[in-house]
């Protein structure tokens, strides 16, 4: 009797185990897209690549994108990533480690890049006036 006990706790044991190593997680993905597309794609001072572009990331916070591209001005972005009700602390434990399936977060964001304005020349020497008028030293 006591042998058969024991291996019904061992085989459940053993099925609670599969289970737990079956079970789904929470995956977290940022796509970054751009007007027009093809900008170099920078996040948290890391480069991914050109729009449309995606990175995996673990935490929720918010990111600094920076998008820059030929023509056009640089865009720097602080841009919150919010986290979903089900990775709030401390529901995140369990949708983390116990769901039977596994559940993606994406973010999407789109930005669109002005156009970079052409400076004439006036307006150029004017700029260039001014910066040696100020770097000047003494009397």
């Amino acid at each position: 009797m006591e042998h058969n006990c024991r291996r019904s706790s061992l085989a459940v044991g053993l099925l609670v185990l599969t289970v737990c190593s079956l079970s789904g997680c929470v995956s977290r993905r940022l796509t970054i897209r751009s007007d027009p597309p093809g900008a170099l794609v920078e996040v948290d001072g890391r480069r991914i690549g050109y729009t449309p572009a995606s990175l995996d990331f673990t935490y929720y916070a918010t990111r600094e994108i920076t998008l820059s591209k030929v023509g056009f001005e640089k865009l720097t972005v602080q841009q919150p990533v919010p986290a979903p009700w089900y990775q709030i602390p401390p529901l995140d434990f369990i949708s983390d480690n116990f769901l039977p399936v596994q559940v993606t977060n994406r973010h999407d964001f789109t930005y669109r890049l002005t156009p970079q304005r052409l400076v004439g020349e006036e307006e150029l020497l004017d700029r260039a006036n001014g910066v040696r008028t100020q770097s000047q030293v003494g009397p």
